[in-house]
C-alpha cells in the first residue's frame, strides 16, 4: 500500500512541532545547567556551567525566530480546522515563554559568575529543595508539551503554590541576614535576584502548561482552574 503524502501544511505543522520539542529540550538543559552552577558552588564547574548556558541562548533564540516563521506560514494557507488554529495560537505562546525561561537561566549564570568573584558563603538550605521543585515543574510542563497531556498540566498547575512558598521563605531569610551580618549584603542580593528567577522560570512553565490544555481542549484554564481542568479531561476523552 502507498504510503499518503503529506499535504505542504502538515509537513510545515511537523516542522514547527518538532522545533517546539527541539526549543523546549534546549531551554530545560539551559534551566537545569543554571541550577547546576548556582547550586554547586564550585568556582571553576559553576563558570563553566554557566558558559554553557550562554552558548545555548543564541540556539533557543534562533528556534524562536524558526517557529515563529512556520506560524505565520501556516496561517497563510487560508482555512484551517479549529484544532491547527489552536496548535499555532498555543505555538507562538509557549515559544515566548521558553524564550523567556531561557533568557531567565542566562540571568541566574551572571548571578553564579558575581558570586563566584565573592568570598565564599553558605548559601541557605531551602536554596535546594527550591531549585528541585523548579527542575520538577520544567520537566513536567515540556513533558506534557511532547506528550500532549492535560493530566500532566494539570498537575504543573497543582503544583503552582510550592516554588512560591520557597521563594517566600529564601527572600526573608536572605533579607534577614543581610541586616545581621552585613558582610552578605552583595552575595546575598545576588541569591535574591536568583530566587526570584527561579520563581518566574515556574510561572512560565505554569504559562506552557495553559497553553497546553487549550491547544489540545480548547479549553482556557486561566480563571477558574479546577473546574475547567476537569472540563478540560473529559473532553479530551470524548474527542479521543
Amino acid at each position: 500500500m502507498a504510503t499518503p503524502v503529506k499535504s505542504v501544511e502538515g509537513v510545515e505543522q511537523d516542522a514547527l512541532l518538532n522545533y517546539l520539542t527541539s526549543m523546549a529540550s534546549a531551554v530545560e538543559g539551559a534551566v537545569n545547567k543554571s541550577l547546576d552552577a548556582l547550586l554547586g558552588q564550585k568556582d571553576l564547574e559553576a563558570i563553566r556551567l554557566a558558559g554553557e548556558v550562554f552558548r545555548l541562548e543564541p540556539r533557543i533564540n534562533e528556534m524562536e525566530t524558526i517557529i515563529d516563521d512556520y506560524a505565520v506560514r501556516l496561517l497563510r494557507g487560508g482555512s484551517l480546522p479549529e484544532e491547527e488554529v489552536r496548535l499555532i495560537v498555543a505555538a507562538l505562546k509557549i515559544t515566548n515563554d521558553l524564550e523567556r525561561m531561557g533568557d531567565l537561566a542566562v540571568n541566574i549564570a551572571e548571578r553564579v559568575i558575581s558570586l563566584t568573584n565573592m568570598l565564599k558563603f553558605e548559601a541557605p538550605s531551602e536554596l535546594e529543595p527550591m531549585g528541585a521543585a523548579v527542575r520538577a515543574t520544567v520537566n513536567k510542563s515540556l513533558r506534557a508539551l511532547i506528550s500532549r497531556n492535560v493530566e500532566l498540566a494539570g498537575e504543573v498547575l497543582r503544583s503552582d503554590d510550592v516554588v512560591d512558598s520557597y521563594r517566600d521563605q529564601l527572600t526573608e531569610r536572605l533579607l534577614t541576614d543581610m541586616t545581621q551580618d552585613p558582610t552578605r549584603v552583595d552575595p546575598n542580593m545576588q541569591l535574591v535576584l536568583a530566587v526570584r528567577y527561579l520563581e518566574r522560570i515556574a510561572d512560565h512553565s505554569t504559562n506552557i502548561v495553559e497553553d497546553i490544555i487549550f491547544w489540545v481542549s480548547g479549553l482556557n484554564v486561566r480563571r477558574g482552574r479546577g473546574r475547567t481542568l476537569a472540563d478540560a479531561s473529559r473532553r479530551v476523552m470524548e474527542n479521543s
